[in-house]
């Protein structure tokens, strides 16, 4: 029997197919330089980010490692958040405890994920990627707008994301979940 998929689509620099698709036929995906990314069934091919993008990653990536507890382990992407068998996630950054690591990846949902938007995902950060981490009980997700650049908390509330902080480029704001660090979106760009 053959899977007849729908047509690819192309937004952008980022390329769509609707699937369904599963873990296995995504983990089976020569590397073709993209990011591959399965959104409940979709494949999400996006290539590699720009150099701003790419920068304020770092920086946070640099900012949360530093203030990380030990049991604590802070990643950049690529590494897979492998949440059931039809969605393979692969935030900008996230947080998760040493005891969930395995050598696939993150097999549970993280404590903190990070998506720094671009002009062809941003619609999946605050659409699909939401949800999916929500259902999945990630507590924090962060979304950072790079050209202001704008922090965005999302908290977990009765299953669902709801704003809880909205940061401007000049003002600083401390975290307390999943530890406390203090994040003053400027200072990502490393200009």
């Amino acid at each position: 029997m053959t899977l007849v998929r729908p047509p690819t689509t192309e937004l952008g620099d980022v390329i769509v197919r609707e699937g369904p698709f599963t873990v296995a036929e995504r983990d089976a995906i020569p590397d073709d330089g993209y990011r591959h990314e399965l959104l409940d069934g979709m494949l999400l091919m996006s290539p590699a980010p720009r150099p701003r993008h790419q920068g304020i990653v770092g920086e946070l990536f640099v900012l949360l490692r530093a203030a990380a507890p030990r049991d604590l382990k802070v990643f950049g992407a690529p590494i897979d958040v492998r949440l059931g068998d039809r969605s393979v996630l692969e935030p900008d950054v996230l947080v998760t405890r040493r005891s969930d690591l395995t050598e696939s990846g993150i097999h549970v949902p993280p404590l903190l994920a990070v998506e720094v938007h671009s002009p062809s995902t941003k619609s999946y950060d605050l659409g699909p990627k939401k949800e999916i981490l929500a259902a999945a009980g990630c507590p924090s997700y962060w979304t950072i707008e790079p050209k202001e650049p704008t922090l965005t908390i999302w908290s977990l509330q009765d299953g669902h994301y709801v704003e809880t902080a909205r940061v401007a480029a000049q003002e600083s704001w401390t975290a307390t979940e999943p530890f406390a660090v203090t994040i003053t979106p400027v200072d990502l760009l490393d200009l």
